[in-house]
């Protein structure tokens, strides 16, 4: 027998869920960087959430070819509870949330575990940096700024990042692999949400620790049409589950600095679902950010204007442009 064969089924089995919708342009490079990584105790479980594409026909063929798993599921049901069947089916003791638009670097898995493995217990989550590429493949830029050795030259929170999780974003999802253990324990993904990361950064962030791995391990596919573009658009779901997060922070929090925390993201919230036109979420984050006696000057005046249904999209696109040089919808 090949010893390194037998050496992998030594090795911690590690299910990587790869979730896919209308990822049809992408699909063979992501499932190809899956396939040939170096590390060999892998448990690859395709799910398509009811593409409209050719991603269906694509993924079903790429199955049958490598003798993969694949969830077939017929009515989109949105990325949590498409994440949620192909766990219930997963058995390793570390998991990976792959979207099939992103590319794993062929040592992403070996060097992960490798890393999980020194920790202690209390670690739920690692996470790396990664190379963000555009839909042709052209790099962008790194999630992290580094230097021209590709050190990272900023500061990464790590250990107990709950308020840090909760006042600012700064981990990168894809580049995650967690612990078996932190998914059971929060019962998978809230299948009530539009999205998943702040959502799992909080709760898990609550009871076990985050480590960085600095290395360069994915390239993160940034597509126009992806769900992180649609946020902040009028009537977006994405909203309303961001301020269900927070009322969870609320009823989670135990220290002064992480109530400091909640009010910078309920200010945050607040003032941007204002700046588009999202009145009704605004409302929201300000009732509670009333509550966790977070008002200052700023919000009041804001708070104003938003109730009487008061438009800032002009100054926000104004802002947008002399900031960026682009337009804003």
């Amino acid at each position: 027998m090949n010893l390194k064969i037998f050496d992998s089924f030594m090795q911690p089995l590690v299910s990587v869920i790869c979730l896919c919708h209308n990822h049809e342009r992408f699909l063979e490079e992501a499932i190809d960087s899956v396939l040939g990584q170096t590390y060999l105790n892998i448990e690859i479980i395709v799910v398509d959430d009811a593409s409209t594409d050719g991603s269906k026909a694509l993924l079903k063929d790429i199955c049958v070819k490598n003798n993969l798993p694949f969830i077939d599921i017929a009515e989109n049901i949105g990325n949590c509870a498409a994440f949620n069947k192909g766990f219930s089916v997963a058995k390793g003791k570390y998991v990976i949330d792959f979207a099939m638009d992103d590319v794993m670097m062929p040592e992403r898995i070996e060097k992960q575990v490798g890393f999980f493995e020194t920790l202690g217990e209390e670690v739920g989550v690692v996470f790396s940096n990664a190379q963000l590429i555009d839909e042709k493949g052209k790099i962008l830029g790194m999630h992290y700024k580094v230097d021209a050795k590709e050190k990272v030259i900023e500061d990464v929170p790590e250990g107990e990042v709950y308020a840090t999780v909760l006042g600012r974003y700064f981990i990168s999802p894809p580049t995650m692999m967690m612990r078996r253990k932190v998914l059971e324990d929060l019962g998978g993904y809230d299948e009530t949400l539009a999205y998943e990361d702040f959502d799992f950064w909080v709760r898990s962030a609550r009871s076990y620790e985050y480590a960085f791995q600095p290395e360069i391990l994915t390239k993160i596919r940034r597509v126009k049409a992806s769900l992180s573009s649609q946020y902040y658009k009028p009537g977006d779901g994405q909203l309303m589950s961001t301020y269900r997060v927070c009322l969870k922070a609320a009823e989670l929090n135990r220290s002064e600095r992480e109530e400091e925390a909640l009010i910078k993201r309920l200010r945050y919230e607040a003032r941007h679902a204002m700046l588009t036109g999202n009145h009704k979420e605004a409302a929201l984050f300000f009732d509670l950010l009333k509550k966790q006696e977070g008002m200052n000057l700023g919000a009041i005046i804001v708070s104003k204007l938003n109730n009487i249904g008061f438009s800032l999209k002009r100054l926000r696109r104004f802002y947008l442009r002399l900031r960026w040089g682009k337009k804003s919808s």
